[in-house]
């Protein structure tokens, strides 16, 4: 199934991290996104270019919506003309597969702009 397409909770405490092959075998559905360490923590970030400040900040709020519903919860960088989203899991300091489920919905929000 496409990662865009599940439907995620939030991450529990304790759940496992994704392993290295799960990573490769799944973020070629996410190729703009990079995984990037953060203070020895694993995060997917992405920065969207977008055509002015107004449009970041409706692109940041339909993240937010769909954050709620999942509970789950990104960073939001703003700024003029972009926004940078970084998903990872709180409560594992790592990377689950409901961050990469986030990140490819993140991106069909982003082609709907």
């Amino acid at each position: 199934m496409m990662l865009s397409q599940q439907e995620i909770s939030a991450t529990p405490i304790g759940a496992p991290k994704l392993r290295d092959d799960e990573k490769a075998s799944l973020m070629p559905q996410l190729p703009e996104w990079k995984i990037i360490s953060v203070d020895n923590v694993e995060q997917l970030c992405r920065a969207y270019s977008l055509k002015d400040f107004n449009t970041a900040i409706q692109f940041s709020n339909k993240v937010a919506a769909i954050s709620e519903r999942s509970d789950h919860h990104p960073k939001l960088t703003v700024q003029w003309g972009q926004l940078t989203v970084y998903w990872w899991s709180h409560s594992i300091a790592g990377l689950h597969l409901n961050d990469l489920v986030m990140a490819a919905k993140t991106d069909e929000i982003y082609k709907t702009l």
